[in-house]
């Protein structure tokens, strides 16, 4: 079976959820919380809305726009919002959206069971076969590691020949922090990841870039880090890192690997059957800035004590740690815990008729078996 530590520990921020605040898990239909939005992603539905917010780092509550809104073409927009108060700053009835409130205080799992009607998760496809029906294409996509979210076509859509097509989709579950470089700064990821097989090595070659097509181009801190997005992505079959500017570029697969020496770049090939040894995420990074995704900051006095805190909060999955040596005077020995979403997120949702739409189920289990799953 293929697990990679970067998707385990990518679900491990979803395993509990508890900042110590009330427990609200009310929708509110046809109310908006106008205005103090963050971003907004695609969601087919408000509990999937929900979970996007309690993952997100600073999202408190949430309005979602359902597929029965008419007023434009935002159908299945999902908003994030924060306020300093931690709650909105208004409140208005508005038919079609739904609104509520993150769950990061409550006991949760990323279970999606259902299935949506007339729906399209755009975009993100995989692999693609005929089948019988919508619940074979979910469970083939609950039985692929590689596997998301799916979307089926039925035997009344308009175009005969894509009837019975069921696409699987992949989202990515690998922490990506934004990178850049930032002097009087160090930064690392959490030390929580499951036991590497010493057999299995990552395979590097400095000095080298892989001249094929590229699937995605990502931030990455290290080689190894992007060796982790290469072998978490059903597609890639080798990957070439930059490390003047931090770039991973995940290459397609093809009849031949042609490369090129060149200076700075480091390639390799994934690691799909057994777990690569991890030691490199003990590794801290002088010198450069993971930036944005905050969840809150603390004083310290020392990238290590920075690093401890990160690993002991189950939430965190990256850190940045101002050195006495920062130019701004205000933020040095701030030790800021991150993290980003990495549950299953469909790129666009539109309407679609006689399209069925849905996630995997494998996360659909007791959660106290998803706690010890993760901990591999």
């Amino acid at each position: 079976k293929m697990i990679t530590h970067w998707i385990l520990l990518g679900l491990l921020a979803l395993c509990s959820l508890s900042f110590g605040q009330e427990c609200n898990q009310q929708f509110l239909e046809n109310i908006d919380f106008p205005g103090t939005d963050i971003m907004f992603v695609y969601s087919p539905d408000a509990e999937h809305c929900q979970m996007i917010c309690t993952q997100h780092p600073t999202c408190l509550f949430f309005t979602f726009v359902r597929p029965d809104w008419t007023r434009d073409t935002r159908n299945f927009y999902c908003y994030l919002k924060s306020t300093p108060t931690g709650t909105p700053n208004v409140q208005t009835p508005l038919l079609g959206v739904t609104s509520g409130y993150s769950l990061k205080s409550c006991d949760t799992r990323p279970c999606l069971p259902k299935v949506y009607q007339n729906t399209d998760f755009l975009g993100a496809d995989y692999k693609t076969f005929f089948t019988a029906d919508y619940e074979e294409c979910q469970r083939a996509c609950t039985y692929d590691p590689n596997c998301h979210f799916f979307t089926f076509i039925n035997e009344l859509f308009t175009q005969q020949n894509m009837r019975y097509k069921c696409h699987l989709k992949f989202s990515g579950s690998v922490p990506r922090p934004n990178v850049k470089r930032l002097s009087g700064v160090v930064s690392g990821f959490s030390h929580r990841s499951p036991t590497a097989n010493p057999d299995c090595r990552i395979k590097l070659l400095p000095n080298t870039a892989f001249s094929v097509p590229d699937i995605l181009v990502k931030d990455a801190a290290s080689p190894e880090h992007c060796h982790g997005f290469c072998s978490a992505h059903p597609l890639c079959a080798a990957f070439s890192y930059s490390s003047e500017d931090f770039k991973c570029y995940l290459k397609k697969n093809g009849d031949y690997l042609p490369s090129e020496a060149r200076a700075g770049f480091t390639s390799g090939l994934p690691t799909r059957f057994c777990q690569p040894d991890s030691s490199w995420l003990q590794a801290q990074f002088e010198g450069v800035d993971f930036l944005g995704s905050d969840i809150r900051f603390e004083l310290m006095d020392d990238p290590d004590s920075c690093q401890g805190t990160c690993t002991e909060d189950p939430h965190c999955q990256f850190y940045t740690y101002v050195t006495e040596d920062f130019t701004g005077s205000v933020h040095r020995r701030r030790c800021y815990v991150k993290s980003t979403i990495t549950m299953p997120a469909p790129p666009k949702i539109t309407k679609l008729d006689n399209a069925v739409s849905g996630f995997s189920r494998r996360n659909c289990v007791k959660p106290l078996f998803i706690c010890i799953t993760l901990q591999y």
